[in-house]
């Protein structure tokens, strides 16, 4: 699938040493704030989306490349992080690269994202999101639900 030469394929064992790098930029800093150091991805909070990546069933994602340079991630897995809602239902991390952003590059990596994890036999995806965040109007759009509100944090769900 192409979008305008963005290309997009299933995240493979290879692609893993990005993930740091889009879990990162998935961090939520609201304007006039600085981004926090990038050890803060170091703490168990964090590792639990990228520690071991590719050794459990659940684990899939996808990725969006322009050029060879990987612009776009999106990724799920079974885990204990911000927006576990129960063991049966994997939560996403997506990140695109702010210079690619507004190009539905995040649709198309949410929606093939969804795909995959419906292939590997989950009928849902769960996520934290902050109020603030411009995502949420993406997460909206493809079907995620809130779930609970914890303060500025929103748990959300998609029925697939």
């Amino acid at each position: 699938m192409a979008n305008s030469q963005i290309t997009f394929r299933p995240l493979e064992t290879r692609d893993q040493v990005f993930m740091s790098d889009f879990l990162y930029e998935c961090i939520f800093v609201p304007d006039g704030q600085a981004k926090p150091p990038r050890d803060i991805l170091n703490t168990p909070n964090l590792q639990v989306y990228i520690q071991g990546f590719g050794e459990y069933a659940a684990d899939c994602g996808v990725f969006a490349e322009s050029e060879g340079s990987i612009v776009g991630m999106a990724w799920a897995r079974v885990m204990n992080d911000y927006g576990h809602i129960d063991d049966d239902t994997p939560s996403i991390a997506i990140s695109v690269q702010r210079a690619f952003r507004g190009r539905g590059i995040g649709s198309t990596l949410l929606e093939l994202l969804k795909q995959e994890v419906y292939a590997h036999g989950f009928s849902a995806l769960s996520l934290s999101v902050q109020a603030k965040n411009s995502a949420l109007r993406l997460y909206r759009r493809h079907g995620f639900q809130t779930v609970q509100e914890r303060g500025e944090e929103l748990i959300m769900r998609c029925t697939l």
